[in-house]
């Protein structure tokens, strides 16, 4: 199967495409140039026929190749513990903000099992590695900024020390999702409660005010809140 896999993505390849996607995803150098609703398509095909053989042999070496087993896991069907385990083991391939985060947003039967996955978030949360980290905040942004999880999100978020780039800016922008869900709690965790870096805090900020669904008198509101940061003297 994986052959012919890799065959059908060959023929999908636009040279021009590549070189935007590319421009996107720095770290990678193995993009072939396939665009995501056709990785899509075909994961819907594989899903209608074996899914589980497929994993089993599906290969790694482009970018597509790991994008399209993401999305085969998303759409497949069956138990949840099965899907938690072919969750977990799809996760270590992760190394990239647009693999991690098409894979997080097509989780969608974490919806009618929020426990349960809550509970399988939690080591991701606490990882020491940069795309599980990204991965547990990811999933928190798309499934759980309602009231139930709000409290245990922001706690969440505010414990992850990690220096990474993408890291940064995943809590950055999960805060900005729950300001925007959650505002009242959300406010008083960004104005009381957090141990946020100055980077981190400030970038949530920015996406706050980003957000067209935040009115102009609250983005002026959030902009007051920004950290100024110190500048080292050279002596």
């Amino acid at each position: 199967m994986e052959s012919v896999v890799r065959t059908q993505l060959l023929s999908l390849v636009e040279p021009e495409y590549q070189k935007f996607a590319a421009a996107l995803i720095p770290n990678i150098t193995n993009l072939l140039g396939v665009r995501l609703p056709e990785i899509r398509k075909m994961a819907k095909l594989i899903v209608k026929e074996d899914w589980r053989a497929y994993l089993k042999t599906a290969d790694d070496d482009y970018f597509e190749e790991v994008m399209l087993q993401a999305m085969v896991i998303g759409h497949a069907q069956a138990d949840i513990e099965e899907l938690l385990q072919h969750i977990a083991w799809f996760v270590p391939k992760i190394d990239n903000w647009s693999v991690c985060d098409s894979f997080c947003g097509g989780l969608k039967y974490t919806k009618a099992h929020l426990d349960q996955v809550w509970h399988f978030l939690q080591p991701y949360l606490v990882s020491n590695q940069e795309y599980d980290i990204r991965f547990g905040v990811v999933m928190l942004l798309n499934f759980y900024m309602e009231e139930k999880y709000i409290d245990e999100v922001l706690s969440s978020l505010d414990n992850i020390r990690h220096e990474a780039y993408y890291v940064k800016m995943a809590v950055a922008w999960a805060i900005s999702i729950a300001y925007v869900k959650q505002p009242e709690v959300t406010m008083r965790y960004l104005l009381q409660d957090n141990t946020l870096d100055d980077f981190t805090y400030n970038k949530a900020l920015q996406k706050i005010t980003e957000s067209y669904r935040v009115d102009p008198e609250t983005k002026q509101i959030i902009r007051s809140m920004k950290r100024k940061l110190k500048k080292t003297v050279r002596v």
